[in-house]
């Protein structure tokens, strides 16, 4: 199964994608600070459809939003998740959603683990010979990588 993750953000959106223990695609859509919103979110929405004409993906594992103090910024991010989902069903992806906490505790056993952990065990689960960079690409792989694991124990 062929799993495009995603990692919601309005400046940098993260993505990865990965075949078993292969990842196969990754980085960020990143937009030019100061550019209108609407104008950002055309950019993710158009990267994102290269992204998937250009990998196949079978389904889309996108991280739940958590937002502690800006509201603000949390909108923003929320408007960039909502265009990644209506990507995924123009394409007829089915979705899947797992919180940052379910994320973190599936990649590292703990949910309350760091950017540094997180990034070294996507890096040893993939066979990836660094880290990959930026964070917003790790984030992104590893709900991919929660998603196989959910669905090998699904099957």
């Amino acid at each position: 199964m062929r799993i495009l993750g995603i990692d919601p953000g309005t400046g940098i959106c993260g993505f990865g994608v990965i075949e078993g223990t292969t990842a196969l695609d990754y980085g960020v859509i990143a937009t030019p600070p100061h550019t209108p919103l609407p104008d950002r979110l055309e950019d993710i929405y158009n990267s994102l459809h290269e992204i998937i004409d250009q990998n196949h993906p079978d389904v889309m594992s996108i991280e739940k939003l958590f937002f502690k103090q800006n509201i603000t910024t949390g909108i923003s991010v929320a408007e960039a998740r909502g265009v990644c989902l209506l990507v995924a069903k123009q394409y007829n992806l089915p979705i899947f959603e797992y919180s940052p906490n379910q994320i973190k505790k599936a990649i590292c056993g703990y949910g309350q683990a760091h950017k540094p952990q997180i990034q070294e065990m996507v890096r040893l689960h993939l066979h990836l010979e660094q880290v990959p960079k930026p964070d917003d690409a790790a984030d992104a792989l590893a709900a991919a990588i929660v998603h196989s694991f959910v669905a090998k124990t699904s099957t």
